[in-house]
């Protein structure tokens, strides 16, 4: 919904205004450009808008989606402001870099431990060609992760424990950001503190798969139908922003960090703009989706980083509701 948008709209709107004229809003993935619609739209009231919108999406159909989507919505030297990406940008650029449920769809590794080996979870086929689990001694650069991680948690993992481990996340956000020379990166998705998504009661990892609505554990199956995700260390997050350059400023339920980024005020002017009694309720139905503990609002958590730029003098507000000594 609208809210969502406003909200990261105002939340970084700041660091977009200490990057100067030259700013870029570059949003990993994009969905049906609904996000990009309402949070240019939410820049244009403040005043802040970004010389660029960026669009990374891989997926042709979507692109299209979003460009309809955004032509339609948006005035003509808004839309103007729209690019699409096929790869991050190789040249150097300052502003915000935003991605909202990317990093739970990125490829992870599932391991298990015997005997305190550490095993890597590969796929095979079986006689009749289905495919079916076959682990193998995991490679240097999944085993020492997963060694990291007991260092971490201060303990061994149990014989048969099984989970997923994402060792390349350093790189892939280098990779993304490497180039961003100043600004701000928000991460918003599900997923846990480290000791809270390796808890030994948590053996079985948290891989899920979605097919029409539904959602179950097995990966083996529907190949190509279906989509597969795993929660989020926020603290591996955390650790790759770090070494990749960046300073990890924010770290907050998703309920938090959209209060602190002006909720209150996006609901009320957005209830005084709406139509109609449905549409006031479509907005108090959003306001509970993102901050109700049952629903989104704490199940999702975003985390902030910034690159020279001083948080005390752009995140103020935001600063407030930091929980980064969780991590």
């Amino acid at each position: 919904g609208p809210l969502f948008a406003r909200c990261v709209a105002r939340a970084l709107a700041p660091a977009l205004r200490a990057c100067g004229e030259q700013s870029v809003w570059f949003e990993l993935g994009g969905g049906s450009g609904v996000f990009a619609r309402d949070c240019l739209l939410e820049l244009q009231a403040l005043d802040a808008l970004p010389r660029h919108y960026w669009l990374l999406e891989p997926s042709a159909d979507l692109r299209e989606r979003q460009r309809e989507c955004l032509r339609a919505g948006l005035p003509a030297e808004l839309f103007a402001r729209c690019a699409w990406l096929e790869r991050p940008p190789q040249h150097l650029w300052s502003g915000v870099l935003f991605a909202n449920e990317v990093l739970d769809a990125l490829p992870v590794t599932r391991f298990t431990v015997q005997g305190g080996e550490v095993f890597e979870e590969h796929v095979a086929t079986s006689a009749n060609g289905a495919f079916v689990r076959a682990d193998r001694a995991a490679d240097p650069l999944v085993a020492g992760a997963v060694r990291h991680l007991q260092r971490h948690l201060g303990r061994e993992f149990e014989d048969g424990y099984r989970s997923e481990v994402l060792p390349q996340l350093p790189w892939w956000l280098e990779a993304i950001a490497g180039e961003q020379t100043r600004g701000a990166a928000l991460f918003v998705d599900y997923g846990y503190v480290r000791r809270e998504f390796y808890l030994p009661e948590r053996r079985d990892g948290t891989l899920l798969c979605h097919y029409r609505h539904r959602a179950h554990a097995n990966p083996y199956i529907l190949s190509g139908l279906q989509d597969i995700t795993a929660s989020v260390d926020f603290t591996a997050l955390a650790e790759a922003g770090i070494s990749s350059g960046f300073e990890q400023v924010v770290y907050a339920f998703q309920s938090e960090f959209l209060i602190a980024a002006g909720l209150d005020a996006a609901f009320a002017a957005a209830r005084a703009g709406a139509g109609d009694e449905a549409a006031r309720y479509a907005l108090a139905q959003e306001v509970k989706r993102l901050t109700l503990p049952g629903e989104m609002g704490e199940r999702f958590q975003a985390m902030l980083f910034a690159r020279d730029l001083d948080p005390d003098a752009v995140f103020v507000p935001l600063l407030a509701v930091d929980r980064s000594a969780r991590l």
